[in-house]
């Protein structure tokens, strides 16, 4: 039963928690002494452990054959490699940890509470199943990564804090597809031997990575000229000066190897904490000083 319940956690992905719990934070400020709530400890966990293993889940579910030939995964940073055995019970087992939450969000925060929840799994439900499988269907699997975005919404609600400005919500989805890249990056191999479509896989990785450093510069623009915010900017700002050296310099079109990847997902979660510090400290993305 323990080892179990330790792969459930590993199907997960503790080392991809980072966004939901980053985009769960972002309407607080350290003035608000959110730490004092009960509500904002049931939703935190909520988004570490239980919205991850719906996401990553449904995933891992219907992504078998390329997860066979995927190195990186079969730990806690990037997710367990279950047998189909393993994984025909994983959706009960969803079920079972999500309701519990969904019930008790809807009788504390009423029926926009409800109705957002649903469209959460909805989303993930045409991600990862057939006739839609959003997943498979590029560069529909990027743009759908907004759905990451209400995340956002689930802590304004529950929460009781006033709706985030456009700019952020802008921000956060910019965010969210970046992330999504990032992965897509590292995935091209196992992706293509299981003949799985990504637009990672179609336009190669050399695009991808260009396309990604186009998404960071924008974010690095939208920060200083919205929100006036040189610490998160300038954080950017070095990783996209980063990903030039890693295109042009380095790796350009050669792929990580695990040691390489691993290192990268541990220093991902080193900056989404700092991020994350800075984010609660300043409050930077809820006051834009552009209309």
């Amino acid at each position: 039963m323990a080892i179990d319940i330790l792969k459930d956690i590993k199907i997960s992905r503790p080392g991809l928690w980072f966004p939901t719990v980053w985009i769960y934070l972002v309407p607080f400020t350290i003035e608000s002494n959110f730490w004092t709530h009960f509500e904002f400890w049931i939703g935190l966990f909520f988004v570490t452990f239980p919205l991850n293993y719906l996401v990553y889940g449904l995933n891992d579910y219907n992504d078998i054959a390329a997860d066979k030939e995927n190195a990186r995964k079969g730990n806690f940073l990037f997710g367990a490699k279950a047998s189909e055995q393993y994984l025909e019970t994983v959706p009960l087992k969803i079920a079972l940890v999500i309701s519990p939450f969904i019930i008790y969000f809807t009788v504390l925060s009423g029926l926009n509470m409800l109705l957002l929840l649903l469209f959460m799994i909805a989303i993930n439900i045409v991600y990862n199943f057939k006739p839609f499988r959003i997943k498979e269907r590029p560069p529909f699997e990027i743009f759908i990564q907004v759905g990451y975005v209400f995340t956002v919404f689930f802590s304004v609600l529950l929460n009781d804090l006033e709706m985030m400005p456009w700019q952020t919500i802008i921000y956060l989805t910019l965010f969210a597809f970046q992330a999504h890249i990032a992965g897509e990056i590292m995935d091209i191999e196992p992706d293509m031997k299981a003949n799985k479509r990504t637009t990672a896989t179609l336009i190669g990785r050399k695009k991808t990575k260009l396309i990604m450093l186009s998404l960071l510069l924008l974010e690095v623009c939208l920060l200083l000229v919205w929100f006036e915010d040189y610490v998160l900017s300038g954080f950017l700002a070095l990783f996209s000066i980063w990903l030039m050296l890693d295109l042009f310099i380095v790796f350009k079109d050669k792929p990580y190897t695990l040691k390489q990847m691993k290192f990268f997902g541990i220093a991902m979660n080193i900056a989404a904490l700092g991020s994350m510090i800075w984010t609660l400290y300043s409050g930077c993305l809820l006051s834009p000083v552009a209309p």
